[in-house]
């Protein structure tokens, strides 16, 4: 499996320009809704806009891409070669998208789900509103409570994320630890109302 990432440019024109330079396959692309959908993708480029927040595939020459600009980007691998990647914000988390995806991933044969975390927000920089922290916590834990950098409260994702995918089995999670909101080289909606996104890319 090959793996890695780069920025979505702001101009329309430039975006298959920019998916070639890192790896030129049929892309799988998503219009992220921040729901639980998992599309299986079974050809190169299947599936590509369609609205959902994860995708699947044992498939080789194909490539699956989520974009995010402060939600959770994650990566999952097999030993049998069935990957996938998913979109994770709070409401994601919330319906489950990242269990769903690992068990889309069984399904189809995989024996243990590996995973890694892209850049996404932190906790020092995410204030949550109390009642939607409720419940979140109230699914994944008192895990995923947190303060801000000012001492509000405030959601961890990345906590989440890794108590999301514990709950699934997945327990070799490896993260890129980069805050979003706090990095000059990353998108963030949040900080800064970016529009532009970071996409993460799997591939065979």
């Amino acid at each position: 499996m090959g793996h890695g990432g780069a920025y979505v440019g702001r101009v329309a024109d430039d975006v298959d320009a920019r998916r070639r330079t890192v790896v030129d396959l049929p892309w799988t692309w998503l219009r992220q809704v921040h729901g639980d959908g998992v599309v299986l993708v079974q050809s190169p480029g299947a599936g590509a806009g369609t609205a959902a927040d994860a995708s699947v595939t044992a498939t080789s020459g194909a490539a699956l891409a989520v974009l995010s600009a402060d939600c959770a980007p994650v990566a999952l691998a097999s030993p049998e070669g069935i990957i996938g990647v998913a979109h994770a914000g709070w409401r994601g988390l919330l319906l489950g998208v990242l269990e769903r995806t690992v068990q889309v991933m069984c399904d189809l044969g995989a024996s243990r789900v590996t995973g890694a975390l892209g850049p996404c927000i932190h906790a020092e920089c995410y204030e949550f509103g109390a009642p939607d922290l409720d419940r979140v916590a109230g699914r994944l834990g008192a895990v995923v409570r947190a303060t801000t950098a000012e001492g509000r409260p405030a959601l961890d994702l990345p906590a989440g994320v890794r108590a999301a995918l514990g709950g699934a089995g997945v327990t070799d999670l490896q993260a890129v630890d980069i805050c979003t909101a706090c990095s000059a080289e990353h998108f963030s909606w949040r900080a800064r109302r970016d529009t532009a996104r970071q996409a993460l890319v799997v591939w065979r």
